[in-house]
């Protein structure tokens, strides 16, 4: 009992010094995180830059560790290894949710597809937040994708940590 009162009084003081999740122009995030898909799962970081008050640019770099082997064979680095830049529209403030909360979605030009995203960004503190994000693929650079170009080619869940720069 006293764990779980301690933990509640640790997540409690967090969100007391909960700050903005998105500030506009200016603001900079990193962030690290595990990416789970089908056939794999790995490891994603990335940057966002912020470029106006409810934009913002960057890059993801994302890589499968844990491919499975279609038969036989393993996947090479370059079929698990993708690279975005990305275009996020930074909702928070437009939707009037808590200014802790930040909701993006977002398009994004890889090495394997054109594709869209959807994530949300939660600030216990200045510097540190969590995050999920949901992408897809809308248009593939293979329209004919077979054993491991589904790798980083398909739907796919990232979660993981972001901090402010």
């Amino acid at each position: 009992m006293r764990k779980i009162i301690t933990l509640l009084m640790i997540i409690a003081g967090f969100s007391a010094n909960a700050q903005e999740a998105y500030k506009g122009k200016g603001d900079t995030k990193f962030q690290i995180g595990a990416n789970f898909q089908s056939g794999g799962t790995g490891l994603i970081a990335g940057a966002d830059f912020g470029i106006g008050e409810n934009m913002s640019i960057g890059f993801t770099g994302s890589y499968i560790l844990g491919a499975s082997e279609i038969l036989g064979e393993k996947p090479e680095f370059k079929d698990k290894l993708d690279v975005r830049a990305r275009f996020n529209a930074n909702l928070g403030n437009v939707i009037k949710i808590d200014e802790k909360l930040d909701i993006y979605p977002g398009l994004s030009f890889g090495l394997k597809n054109f594709g869209a995203h959807l994530g949300g960004r939660y600030f216990f503190t200045q510097g540190f937040g969590v995050y999920t994000e949901m992408g897809f693929p809308i248009a593939r650079y293979n329209s004919n994708p077979s054993g491991f170009d589904y790798l980083n080619n398909q739907f796919n869940v990232s979660l993981g940590m972001s901090f402010n720069l």
